[in-house]
């Protein structure tokens, strides 16, 4: 369903047919139907979901995230020794960003793929997923470091279902390129998009 036909609907207070409802479901099997229909308890089925829970838990009021590493990677050999186990790779600076909480990291944006939601230069900060294949929360944003036949890809793209068995799309928000698709056991290391940072200064 677009977001016009979606946007048109509540405009004109109609409602949302069934088969549209059920399609949501089966595209996002970890959005809680209780919540869809009736606004009750929380969107996601974090039951479904292995990972700890603390990844995707709401932010607290009062939560508070100080001197978040940022790193300034622009290689895929840098982004691989950075979320390896014993990362040599050093922060060139640190970050304060309020209500935010479980976080490993954060990085520059480089590219355009999820422009004009992100540009280069911006920072995003992430946190690590462990058992990939999993605790993929379909149709959120991530970090995603590939080798696929020792090709190396690292990609900023929303995480969408394949029609293909054991295959994952990864959309960018920037319609000027297209959807590409990786086996999920080709994801050597996933990280979630938790928040996104952006300096506008001319000096």
């Amino acid at each position: 369903m677009s977001n016009g036909s979606f946007a048109s609907q509540l405009k004109n207070d109609k409602t949302i047919g069934v088969d549209k409802l059920e399609n949501i479901l089966h595209q996002y099997p970890d959005i809680n139907s209780e919540w869809l229909l009736k606004g009750n308890g929380e969107m996601l089925l974090y039951d479904s979901v292995n990972e700890d829970r603390e990844v995707y838990k709401k932010t607290e009021k009062r939560a508070h995230s100080y001197n978040i590493p940022v790193y300034d990677i622009e290689t895929t050999a840098g982004i691989a020794d950075l979320f390896a186990e014993k990362s040599t790779q050093k922060p060139i600076s640190f970050l304060n960003v309020p209500r935010i909480s479980e976080y490993d990291g954060a990085l520059y944006v480089i590219g355009e793929s999820m422009y004009p939601l992100l540009k280069s230069g911006d920072v995003v900060v992430y946190k690590k997923i462990n058992n990939i294949e999993n605790n993929i929360v379909w149709g959120e944003m991530y970090l995603a470091y590939i080798n696929n036949d020792d090709n190396e890809f690292f990609l900023t793209r929303y995480l969408k279902q394949s029609n293909r068995k054991g295959y994952a799309q990864f959309e960018s928000y920037n319609k000027d390129y297209e959807t590409v698709e990786f086996p999920i056991s080709s994801i050597k290391t996933l990280a979630l998009v938790k928040a996104s940072v952006r300096f506008n200064s001319q000096f």
